[in-house]
């Protein structure tokens, strides 16, 4: 064989090995078909919500034509897609909504929002971009297909800011999931190279939200009961005393320690959740950390084990400290619904309380043994003596 046959077929090779190579490159989205002869120059598939989107851009006409294909939660969902000129956020977002259209028979329709905030607000003109074109259909996999066509404006670069969503649809646009892949589905799109990253920060948050539930579970919902146990029931024999004064106040002190940690972390996320809000797991949190904080004050107020008012003190500090645990423990099983963790943590957990739960059953039993026999030997004691065989006040 020649030369330039050689040349040629080495050539042909090359072109063969570089087609599938670029189409892998563009993921699965690149098989898709779209109705109306519609196509487009570049795709990519998003990591998050299964979305993938399409685009043609014309640099010279500043003109970006887009395909979103997302699936909704569930049937007759909304999908969204848009643009944030600022951030990589829903506040500033200009969005372009598919909602089931008003006609019925399983349509959609395109409805245009300029977010503030973290409210939609009503359907209008996009502030920042000139749109046309816009439709919305479902394609046979299920999902639902927007199109739209959007002017950009001058000094917009070639990399944006964009964000996608899905929800429910009752009636109205529902509120969508905030847990996973929905509070990052958001990043940003080179629209020349086609290069897309994912949202900065979404794995950082998803740390702290971990970061904020170990913390708790560990401060309010173990070492605080730990620490009753060793009050309630140590100081029952008297080999034990003080030793149980100083393990009951080890264990508050650092539960509380490890617990403000937590509390932090909570308004901390708060704060990065803007819109957001978890009212009762919240409320319950205020609630534990404004009593522990009671209770670390207190301390301080502890009358004399003489003084007349210590059965109030006492009476306060037990009433307040088992409100405290009992708060702490429902608000850690509020956390984990919210954070959805997988069952092996919550399983984790309900066997440390529950090992707690019959480490004070069991101590229960044997304290009210010691108890009872402790009277028993004291009244014989004092039987025939002046106070006419009584037990005495004070234990």
């Amino acid at each position: 064989m020649s030369i330039p046959r050689l040349l040629l077929l080495a050539v042909l090779a090359a072109a063969a090995a570089c087609a599938p190579a670029h189409a892998a490159g563009a993921g699965a989205c690149a098989a898709e078909k779209f109705s109306g002869n519609r196509a487009f120059a570049a795709c990519a598939d998003l990591a998050r919500l299964g979305a993938s989107l399409h685009w043609s851009y014309d640099a010279a006409a500043a003109s970006l034509s887009v395909a979103f294909l997302a699936a909704p939660p569930s049937a007759g969902g909304w999908v969204a897609w848009g643009l944030n000129p600022r951030a990589q956020s829903m506040d500033g977002t200009q969005a372009l909504v598919a909602v089931p259209s008003s006609g019925g028979g399983g349509a959609y329709e395109v409805q245009t929002y300029s977010i503030s905030g973290t409210s939609l607000g009503a359907p209008g003109p996009l502030s920042a971009y000139r749109t046309s074109g816009l439709a919305a259909e479902v394609g046979g996999d299920g999902r639902v297909r927007v199109f739209a066509t959007l002017v950009l404006p001058n000094g917009t670069g070639a990399e944006v800011n964009h964000v996608w969503q899905v929800g429910p649809y009752s009636g109205g646009i529902q509120i969508h999931d905030t847990k996973g892949d929905n509070m990052n589905a958001k990043g940003t799109l080179n629209l020349l190279t086609g290069a897309t990253a994912a949202a900065s920060g979404g794995d950082s948050i998803i740390r702290k939200k971990n970061t904020h539930g170990i913390l708790n579970a560990v401060s309010w919902g173990l070492l605080l009961p730990m620490g009753a146990i060793f009050a309630r029931y140590l100081k029952t024999f008297r080999s034990a005393d003080p030793a149980w004064f100083y393990l009951h106040v080890a264990c508050q002190l650092l539960g509380y320690g490890v617990g403000v940690s937590g509390w932090a972390t909570g308004i901390h996320l708060g704060n990065l959740s803007k819109g957001i809000t978890y009212s009762l797991h919240r409320n319950i949190g205020i609630t534990v950390f404004a009593l522990g904080t009671l209770q670390i004050f207190a301390l301080f107020l502890r009358p004399k084990k003489d003084h007349k008012y210590r059965v109030y003190w006492n009476a306060y500090h037990h009433s307040v400290g088992y409100t405290v645990i009992v708060l702490g423990v429902v608000n850690i099983f509020k956390g984990m619904a919210i954070l959805d963790v997988e069952q092996r943590w919550k399983t984790g957990y309900i066997a440390a309380i529950s090992v707690l739960g019959a480490v004070a059953v069991a101590l229960e039993a044997v304290t009210w043994g010691v108890v009872l026999r402790r009277r028993k030997e004291e009244s014989k004691s004092y039987n025939g003596t002046s106070n006419g065989g009584r037990l005495p006040l004070s234990m």
